[in-house]
This record gives C-alpha cells, structure tokens and sequence, in this order.
C-alpha cells in the first residue's frame, strides 16, 4: 500500500518559520515529480510547490516564491517544504502529492494543518 504522510504543521506567528516533511513508503518516488499544495477554509486546492526526481527542476507559485523552498532526500523517499517570513494567508492546510500525472497527481497526502497568527 502506498502511503505519504506529512508532519511539521503547527501554530506559528507571523514571521516565523516551519518546515515540512512527507515520507513515502509503498514504492519510491526517487524519479517522480513530487510536490506541495495547500487548501484554506472555503478555498479550492491551490499549487505551492514541486520538484523533479533529479532535483534539478523545481517550480514555486507566486504567492510563495522567495519565502518557501522545496527539497527531497531520495534515499529517505522524503521531500520538505521549508516555510519562512509565514504570512496569516499562508494559513491552510497542506498536501504532499507524488508522482504527477498529466495535471494531476497520482499519490496524496492525509495533511497537516499550518495555522499563521498572532
């Protein structure tokens, strides 16, 4: 059974930092895109930010770019998303996704709550 599983969400002030980490177990995803979404109350999913297997290709929405960075270790079939300078809109929660398929993704996971406030 293929399985990802986030963890690191939490309470955090603006300004501060979190990072995130989503183990994959079930296969490996060494040579698969991986990536982050997030999803905030009454909002649709919204792309944050993937990497290619390699690591040489990574790719960052807007809203984030400058402030979050996206990283993998693929002998622990693992990928991060360090968050710094937290904006109360960076409020959601957050998905780790794996090997994309056209659009989509075809591995999601459970989610981990990152809430932004003073």
């Amino acid at each position: 059974q293929v399985q990802l599983v986030e963890s690191g969400g939490g309470l955090v002030q603006p300004g501060g930092s979190l990072r995130l980490s989503c183990v994959g177990s079930g296969r490996t995803f060494s040579s698969s895109i991986m990536g982050w979404f997030r999803q905030a109350p009454e909002k649709e999913r919204e792309f944050v930010a993937s990497m290619s297997g390699s690591g040489t290709s990574r790719s960052y929405a807007d809203s984030v770019k400058g402030r979050f960075a996206i990283s993998r270790d693929n002998a622990k079939n693992t990928v991060y998303l360090q968050m710094n300078s937290l904006k109360p809109e960076d409020t959601a929660v957050y998905y780790c996704a794996a090997d994309r398929s056209g659009l989509s993704f075809n591995y999601w996971g459970q989610g981990t709550q990152v809430t932004v406030s003073s």
